[in-house]
């Protein structure tokens, strides 16, 4: 049985991890972390690591980007695996990840969801056969309490698109600023919030008189929850390294 820590566990996806576990045959929430500090929750809540008594055997993190430096700092000086699905990182923060990386694994993913990393998968096949001749567009919505655009998703995806590219693509993410012909190296990905809307990506191919679609849509934050658990699970037993759902699925297919 894994036991795991919670980072965030007072916000909504960390409710929905701690409902995850708690069904879990492999795993246990063992306390969590959260700036808010106690809940109503059936375990320990501490507002930072330095508070906690115990030893997890991996953490999970749905946070905040600030919550960071505090979370990777304990990780690596108590080689705790951590698998981080906060989005919203500065380039500097991806890049002390990586280096966290060399001491513990780290399993990072900007969506945890099976069926978007199917999409993915799709996209670049797509784009070997489209991507020379079909410009690419990406379309993210989300709830209206989201605060990092574009979605950690969109950029997965665009950045999973660009690597099967021959040539490398601009990312245009507003066109309003300036009024020219869009250039065939492109990839524009455009955001929306609204209402309840829990994650839809939508991948769009156009070419000359036709025009191929590829789109997913996430019902509840459970699926994202349940994903995250079954990385904990794949990485408590881990060498240090950079992890994501392909080396989780190849891990079992």
């Amino acid at each position: 049985m894994i036991n795991a820590a919670i980072v965030g566990c007072n916000g909504k996806m960390g409710y929905f991890v701690a409902q995850s576990l708690s069904e879990s045959k492999n795993a246990q929430t063992l306390f969590g972390v959260d700036a808010y500090g106690e809940s109503k929750l059936e375990f320990p809540v501490y507002k930072s690591f330095d508070e906690a008594e115990q030893k997890p055997d991996v953490i999970i993190d749905f946070s905040n980007p600030a919550a960071l430096d505090g979370m990777l700092s304990y990780a690596v000086e108590n080689s705790v695996p951590c698998v981080i699905c906060t989005t919203g990182y500065s380039t500097e923060q991806i890049e002390q990840i990586k280096e966290a990386s060399k001491k513990i694994a780290v399993f990072y993913s900007g969506n945890m969801s099976l069926g978007i990393n199917l999409l993915i998968a799709l996209s670049k096949q797509a784009a070997k056969v489209l991507g020379g001749s079909f410009d690419i567009e990406i379309v993210e919505k989300h709830h209206n309490l989201k605060v990092d655009a574009p979605s950690g998703t969109a950029l997965m995806i665009a950045d999973a698109i660009s690597d099967t590219l021959e040539n490398e693509p601009q990312y245009v993410y507003d066109r309003h600023a300036y009024r020219k012909k869009r250039s065939e190296n492109e990839i524009g990905i455009h955001s929306v919030r609204g209402g309840t809307i829990v994650g839809e990506h939508e991948v769009i191919f156009a070419g000359h008189d036709e025009v191929v679609t590829l789109t997913h849509q996430a019902q509840s934050k459970e699926v994202f929850a349940a994903g995250a658990v079954n990385a904990a699970v794949f990485l408590a037993s881990q060498k240090p390294g950079m992890y994501d759902m392909t080396a989780m699925l190849s891990s079992v297919l």
